[in-house]
């Protein structure tokens, strides 16, 4: 019996000296873990999230060191390498999807927009000062069929009018026309009643 005794003494005393040694399971995370979010984006906003050719999602990625893969049409996963990274991507993320003026423009209004870049596949364009910039197509331009906008002299700063089609209800895209506002008379019926010709981008365009 007093060796039994024994060994149970023997046997707390060794628990008790694991139990110093072992480190208990953390209560939270380490605050340099690894975090993953899903970002809901909705179809009117995705184009300013991506931005022109990608832009705004890689300064997104360069800025705070988050790598972002869409899993839904409407979701987005945010991996970030630390919770202060996570919180960094929220904040430009609400900052780039915020609600502006774009929510107040009138279908079918013609507004003044400025020319912010020239590409092959047409000019970059923006209605009014916080807006990301939006493709204006070549084949939106003029109802002459041109292949390059500097065959309209245009020029990066030039303000020209363009007439406001809404957005497209599969991609977001805000659909813009130069071409309908300059279209022999005999034409506009046709242009108007064709709802694909309103060709937009974000400025990813390959033509």
């Amino acid at each position: 019996m007093e060796a039994i005794q024994q060994a149970s003494v023997a046997k707390k005393e060794i628990l008790q000296i694991m139990n110093k040694t072992i480190a208990k399971p953390r209560a939270q995370k380490k605050e340099n873990s690894p975090v993953v979010e899903n970002v809901k984006v909705p179809i009117s906003k995705r184009t300013r999230f991506i931005g022109p050719g990608g832009y705004n999602l890689k300064k997104l990625q360069a800025e705070t060191g988050v790598t972002v893969s869409q899993l839904e049409e409407e979701v987005f996963s945010v991996f970030a390498p630390t919770p202060s990274a996570m919180h960094e991507a929220r904040e430009f993320i609400s900052e780039i999807c915020k609600d502006d003026q774009d929510f107040i423009l009138e279908f079918g209004a013609i507004y003044t927009a400025t020319i912010t870049e020239i590409r092959d596949s047409g000019v970059m364009v923006k209605l009014y000062q916080n807006m990301t910039p939006v493709l204006l197509h070549n084949s939106q331009l003029d109802h002459r069929k041109i292949k390059h906008a500097s065959a309209l002299g245009f020029e990066v700063g030039q303000e020209i009018q363009v007439k406001y089609f809404g957005r497209d209800p599969t991609d977001g895209r805000m659909r813009l026309s130069r071409k309908i506002l300059h279209s022999p008379s005999s034409t506009v019926a046709q242009i108007l009643s064709d709802r694909n010709s309103i060709t937009m981008g974000n400025g990813d365009a390959s033509s």
